[in-house]
């Protein structure tokens, strides 16, 4: 399929929401959509999750002015239930909302702290080719002093699984470091089947939760455990870390910005732009401001604040240096 014909082809969008800080985000997500994305004709999916046993607290959006906004403006909540994960690990969300999309339907994943920056229908998407988000730091593995290293480490995933370890790698790497070997942010991603997808997303986290190789047992899966398993899905489904060009999705399409101080802190003037504009109509201003950290940081100027205490072309290389600064000056909210 070549790119043009699969940018142009249906696809289901989906973010998951629940109440509090996702759910306000996912009104801020699907606003800018509609106006950077204006040809976008999928439909657009918030996967709720429901109250149940795993959850101490309901995690349903129980806001009904959010809900009535992301109606709106054309958004359709779907309950999901949590079988697996719940409260303990809340990233095991985008694992177990896939069942509840429409079978053999192709998607694309967003997190909720992402803006839509430009044309979504620009991206040449291939979906029978899977990949994610590359904007990743080495968060995982961490080789220990006497123990394997990235190649041990990894390769024992690989081969748990059964799957060909020497052909994810990037040749053009060095050894151990930790760039050879395939690793994503799980901020986006995408297939032709969500169904296919989240049944392998599901059996590769629960076994390497469950039953790790002896050689991780000094490793921490939380909160990596998606992203230990998101690779090993993909490169099991034939996709591979260059299946888009680089510079469209996190980059000029899409901004996936994690929370609103490291927005204004590091990310575009064009970034800010989109998110002052697609924030500022009074219908959606009225729902945002009920939530604090959006009303401090957006309408009563405090990310702009907390932008002038950064150089944009010289950031500290690790963000949570950002973070750091942004707490010792009394910018940090979430």
């Amino acid at each position: 399929m070549t790119g043009t014909a699969a940018a142009k082809q249906f696809f289901n969008l989906v973010i998951v929401g629940q109440q509090g800080r996702l759910a306000y985000e996912a009104l801020i997500f699907v606003a800018s959509l509609r106006a950077m994305s204006p040809n976008f004709k999928g439909r657009i999916l918030v996967a709720e999750p429901q109250n149940g046993p795993l959850w101490s607290k309901d995690p349903s959006i129980r806001n009904q002015p959010v809900r009535d906004a992301l109606t709106e403006m054309g958004a359709e909540i779907i309950p999901f239930e949590n079988t697996h994960f719940g409260e303990v690990y809340p990233f095991g969300n985008k694992i177990e909302m896939l069942r509840a999309l429409p079978k053999g339907e192709p998607f694309a994943f967003f997190d909720t702290d992402t803006l839509i920056t430009g044309d979504l229908m620009s991206v040449p998407f291939d979906f029978d080719r899977p990949s994610a988000s590359l904007r990743r730091e080495g968060t995982w593995p961490q080789p220990q002093l006497y123990g394997p290293g990235y190649t041990g480490l990894w390769k024992s995933l690989y081969d748990k699984l059964g799957l060909d370890f020497e052909s994810s790698l990037d040749m053009s790497q060095p050894d151990e470091y930790w760039r050879r070997y395939l690793y994503f942010n799980a901020g986006f991603f995408y297939y032709k089947c969500p169904h296919l997808f989240g049944e392998r997303f599901l059996e590769y986290a629960l076994a390497i939760r469950d039953t790790p190789p002896v050689e991780l047992c000094a490793q921490s899966f939380d909160p990596w455990l998606d992203q230990v398993a998101l690779p090993l899905v993909i490169h099991s489904l034939g996709g591979d870390r260059d299946a888009l060009p680089q510079g469209l999705l996190d980059g000029t399409i899409s901004c996936h910005y994690r929370l609103l101080p490291l927005l204004y802190a590091r990310e575009s003037d064009r970034a800010v732009a989109v998110l002052e504009d697609v924030t500022s109509p009074n219908k959606i201003k009225k729902v945002l401001k009920t939530y604090d950290p959006i009303k401090r940081m957006i309408y009563q100027g405090r990310g702009t604040k907390a932008r002038a205490l950064f150089d944009r072309a010289n950031l500290p290389r690790k963000e949570q240096a950002i973070r750091n600064h942004l707490k010792s000056n009394g910018y940090w909210m979430r």
